[in-house]
């Protein structure tokens, strides 16, 4: 048992066709979960929160659960216990997400042990995850955009010196990954399950 990010989805009040997935932390007494993904970009305060966020929302709004542990995490530490960058937590809000609460933390050792797979932002990041990581823990580390399907794009830019407009490009670009990711993590979790049953 350990703290866990959960969601709660509140119905706007203007307009009822709207929901937000608001994520807090709070320690809860629940199994643990069958798959876990770590979202990673260099400072965790703009595209890793926003990616935590995205992918939450995909999760929250599939017809069955699946038990995934998400969390986010930057390869650098510039940013330790800070809130997403005010232009990341008001694009996802745009799109539904309130990622005000998420604190920003770096990579640690035991999370290459913890999370299935540790998804990337660009190359540095998967450099610098790789990099850290030990030998029996490289096939974990991936690129969001190679769940994207296309082969011609690999990374996510980093948004923090530019405008708006960078946010909003950078959350494009992570909806194209979410489902390829998911489909992933679905694919993970279904193998488990079927191992679990041959054992049991």
């Amino acid at each position: 048992m350990s703290a866990h990010v959960v969601e709660s989805v509140s119905l706007s009040a203007t307009n009822p066709g709207c929901y937000t997935v608001r994520l807090f932390r709070r320690k809860l007494l629940i199994q643990e979960p069958k798959v876990s993904v770590l979202l990673v970009c260099m400072g965790n305060i703009c595209r890793s929160p926003m990616a935590e966020g995205m992918l939450r929302k995909r999760v929250a709004e599939r017809t069955f659960p699946l038990p995934v542990e998400i969390d986010s995490a930057g390869t650098h530490g510039y940013h330790e216990g800070a809130r997403p960058d005010p232009r990341a937590q008001a694009a996802a809000k745009r799109r539904g997400v309130d990622i005000s609460t998420l604190r920003a933390r770096r990579v640690m050792a035991e999370d290459f042990e913890r999370f299935d797979l540790l998804v990337a932002m660009d190359e540095d990041n998967v450099a610098a995850l790789l990099e850290q990581a030990g030998e029996q823990h490289q096939h974990k580390v991936r690129l969001l955009l190679e769940f994207a399907g296309d082969e011609g794009r690999r990374n996510v830019p980093d948004p923090y010196y530019g405008g708006t407009l960078g946010f909003e490009r950078v959350l494009d670009l992570l909806e194209e990954g979410m489902a390829g990711l998911l489909e992933e993590l679905e694919r993970i979790a279904a193998s488990r399950t079927a191992e679990g049953a041959r054992r049991g």
